[in-house]
């Protein structure tokens, strides 16, 4: 099974007839099978030149790129090869349809929602739960996107306001949500986590016939890849927030895993790694799926929600989000 190679080094991706290897200097390289190669997430300052991007090309291989602080800065996307013209056009109809659009645009958040109301029950967080459920009614009343944002931000407030009981470590405190850039820990790990899987998700959407830039809940004029955003929603509280919660509790990320400069706070390398390599368990943790009858990871769920909504799309059946049943 091909896998996610994440870049934390500086150094020079180069192909060498059919291999690709990654030389940190002239004395240590390493060989990166082309077989093995899911997806490439470059955070270090990597050095790569055409040779290397078509090989990649012809193998079907994304690169993701993270700027110095760690956040998501592009893809290099190879040329579709899974393309479906009626797909395309069910997809755009279903933008241009408000209440087709609307329809998803609120499942999007409903999932999300109930696995935040999952961890906030874990955490027996019973107050921030009768909060929620009283604003969810507003949702299912919602009749524009607007309004749909408008809840999910309520509910967001809420729940990132409950971190402050969650995490017991006072080092990692949360008054807001701060996006650009974070000034302290929690919200850097908070905005990093989402980053990463942001292009996690582009990576599953890449491998269906779905058109990335095509998005309900969020505007397709917003960002390049705003169908990875949609999906997002649903994953974020499942997927990235218990790994934060996880790495704070036993004390695996502390405040020397970050650099602080000025207003700005963001993940150093070590504390960088140590992220990426529980998210990489995360994602690769299995379930027994109860309609499939067999073990699925945490990746292939993202998959499988891509080709739930292509089958929305094509009228084939009903989308419902995924709500986490383990």
């Amino acid at each position: 099974m091909s896998r996610r190679y994440y870049i934390n080094n500086s150094g020079r991706l180069k192909r060498k007839e059919n291999t690709i290897f990654f030389e940190i200097n002239e004395n240590e390289r390493k060989i990166i099978p082309i077989n093995d190669i899911d997806s490439i997430y470059i955070f270090g300052e990597v050095d790569l030149n055409t040779k290397v991007l078509n090989y990649l090309a012809q193998n079907d291989i994304p690169v993701h790129i993270f700027n110095y602080y760690g956040y998501y800065s592009g893809s290099f996307l190879p040329r579709k090869k899974n393309v479906s013209g009626i797909l395309l056009v069910s997809q755009v109809s279903h933008y241009t349809d408000y209440n087709k659009r609307l329809y998803l645009a609120k499942s999007f958040i409903e999932g999300g929602v109930y696995h935040i109301l999952r961890n906030l029950k874990n955490n027996q967080a019973d107050e921030e739960i009768e909060k929620i459920n009283k604003l969810l009614k507003n949702l299912s009343d919602a009749n524009s996107i607007e309004e749909v944002m408008a809840v999910e931000g309520n509910i967001r407030n809420i729940y990132y306001q409950s971190f402050n009981n969650i995490i017991k470590n006072q080092d990692f405190k949360i008054d807001k949500r701060e996006y650009n850039p974070p000034t302290n820990p929690i919200n850097a790990l908070i905005s990093f986590g989402n980053s990463v899987l942001y292009s996690v998700i582009l990576s599953e959407i890449y491998k269906t016939h779905l058109e990335p830039t095509i998005s309900y809940l969020h505007e397709p004029s917003e960002r390049r890849f705003s169908l990875s955003l949609d999906i997002s929603e649903i994953f974020k509280p499942l997927i990235v927030d218990t790994v934060i919660f996880n790495l704070l509790e036993y004390g695996t990320i502390n405040l020397s895993h970050f650099n602080q400069d000025l207003n700005l706070s963001y993940l150093n390398d070590e504390g960088r790694k140590i992220f990426l390599r529980y998210l990489e368990d995360k994602l690769e943790t299995t379930i027994k799926h109860r309609t499939l009858q067999r073990n699925v990871s945490y990746r292939t769920l993202i998959r499988l929600e891509c080709y739930k909504l292509i089958k929305h799309l094509l009228g084939e059946e009903e989308y419902k989000p995924l709500k986490a049943w383990w």
